[in-house]
């Protein structure tokens, strides 16, 4: 059903719906989270990102030509580079 994600996300709804079965996850936040996952934001310059678990939030700095993010976590000083589908766009 979610092959079509990319690998990253695609451990990351399996591992929600994991969680909704232990018991740990309700159900409206299992949801939410696979819905902000099958998203495909596109992602530019001063808008608010965090990591796919969530770990990490910040800035995109700007988008290179061959697709990938640089953007700044919160309180550093360093630029990361990512792959658009390793981070989810706030909301």
């Amino acid at each position: 059903m979610f092959t079509d994600l990319p690998a990253a996300r695609n451990r990351e709804v399996a591992s929600a719906i994991a969680h909704y079965i232990a018991g740990v996850l309700d159900r409206s936040d299992m949801v939410t989270i696979i819905e902000g996952l099958c998203e495909g934001a596109e992602l530019q310059r001063g808008d608010r990102v965090k990591t796919l678990r969530g770990s990490s939030h910040g800035v995109v700095k700007r988008v290179l030509e061959d697709g990938r993010v640089v953007w700044q976590a919160d309180g550093s000083s360093v630029e990361l580079t990512a792959l658009p589908e390793t981070l989810l766009k706030e909301k």
